[in-house]
């Protein structure tokens, strides 16, 4: 074990010394920040949207209404439109609105609006302020009695009477307390994966250089791959820590949302041992084939066919999200490979977690982490020491057998 982390440290201190890995570490979250900030900075505020507001006047207030209405960027027009009729034209997809005043308006203190997707999403914050004339109307129809001035203090109320069923939609508070804590699961597992994948680069780089012997006469095969597999994954760590320090305090200050109450949740802990038992089985598998390659540059199609087994899980993404608890998506939450990410994927998108088969799964990803450690033990102890060309599936289902 003690060699284990001599390896481990030399592998952190040799990729911290690096200028390309400390380049890569802070470039990639502010690319992604670019992405993100960049298309408000260049998009153009100088011709806001235009709503059309239709207003069926039964009360004599549209100018009242007009005058209320000064400072916005409405196209406002008399209708004698019906309910019915309004539903009807607005599912043309314009960006409109109608509104309907009444007696029942004044006597109630509610005023029907319809509204359809393409109406502005400030309209219904917007439109409160045409309350004004209308509370006028309350005043001189009605006597200011004590039961009278309630009905009066209590305000209009313009409120959104179109059909469209509410969505709880992505973003929604439910929607986000699940996604939340699987995105930063998703974000831990990605980061120390693609970290891991330099295993890969740096078991064949030292038969390159043909060091690996000078190497394996101070410790043993599975203390100098085990030594890779921690180092790496504390580099993959790092990178998280980094990443939540540039993007998180942007995210927070551009997403009314409060990312933190939703993120450290009991349920993030399960997350993360998914993600973690997901790094563990695919860097198993970099360590011991990147052992069997003399020289990265040529890497056969095997070798590359392993380098894609971390993108496997987006065979599944239609199914996933289509239908969670659906059979393709129980089956990729069971297939080692897809495990991973389709765990993740299920568990962000589902209400209810599906605890027995996520023990299951959990179980069958835990087996297969320890047991491709084995075989990757026996791959790495012979394709490290062979030279001159890269191992053939043939040979590496030989040194398995042994």
């Amino acid at each position: 074990m003690h060699n284990t982390k001599k390896v481990a440290k030399w592998e952190i201190k040799r990729n911290l010394k690096s200028k390309s890995f400390i380049i890569g570490l802070f470039l990639t979250p502010l690319i992604f920040l670019a992405f993100l900030l960049l298309p408000e900075l260049f998009s153009s505020d100088d011709e806001p949207a235009t709503t059309t507001v239709y207003v069926n006047d039964q009360l004599g207030v549209y100018e009242q209404l007009e005058a209320a209405a000064a400072n916005t960027e409405w196209n406002m027009e008399l209708t004698n439109s019906t309910p019915q009729e309004a539903e009807e034209a607005l599912e043309e997809g314009t960006d409109a609105a109608y509104i309907f005043i009444g007696e029942q308006s004044v006597e109630s203190g509610t005023v029907p609006v319809y509204t359809n997707d393409e109406t502005s999403d400030a309209f219904m914050d917007e439109v409160q302020q045409l309350g004004g004339p209308l509370q006028m109307v309350q005043i001189e129809q009605l006597g200011l009695t004590a039961e009278e001035a309630g009905t009066v203090a209590q305000g209009i109320v313009f409120e959104d009477a179109s059909n469209e069923p509410e969505q709880a939609g992505l973003f929604s508070e439910a929607m986000l307390e699940r996604v939340v804590p699987g995105a930063f699961a998703a974000v831990v597992m990605l980061s120390i994966v693609f970290t891991g994948m330099a295993i890969f680069q740096s078991a064949s780089q030292e038969k390159k250089d043909k060091i690996a012997e000078i190497i394996l006469s101070s410790l043993t095969p599975a203390e100098l791959m085990q030594g890779k597999i921690i180092g790496y994954f504390v580099l993959g760590l790092i990178q998280v820590v980094v990443y939540v320090l540039i993007a998180l305090p942007v995210l927070i200050w551009r997403i009314d949302v409060p990312i933190i109450e939703y993120l450290f949740v009991p349920e993030l802990l399960v997350l993360l041992l998914i993600a973690i038992l997901g790094y563990l089985l695919y860097a198993a598998l970099f360590v011991g084939i990147g052992a069997t390659m003399a020289d990265i540059s040529t890497a056969g199609n095997f070798q590359g066919m392993v380098m894609m087994l971390p993108f496997s899980p987006f065979l599944f993404i239609g199914p996933v999200f289509s239908d969670p608890s659906g059979i393709w998506a129980q089956i990729g939450s069971y297939i080692p490979f897809t495990a991973p990410g389709v765990l993740i994927m299920r568990l962000s998108l589902l209400e209810q977690w599906p605890w027995v088969e996520i023990i299951i799964a959990t179980a069958i990803l835990a087996i297969s982490v320890w047991v491709f450690m084995k075989l990757a033990g026996k791959i790495f102890k012979i394709g490290i020491l062979m030279y001159g060309k890269n191992a053939t599936p043939g040979e590496i289902w030989k040194w398995v057998r042994t």
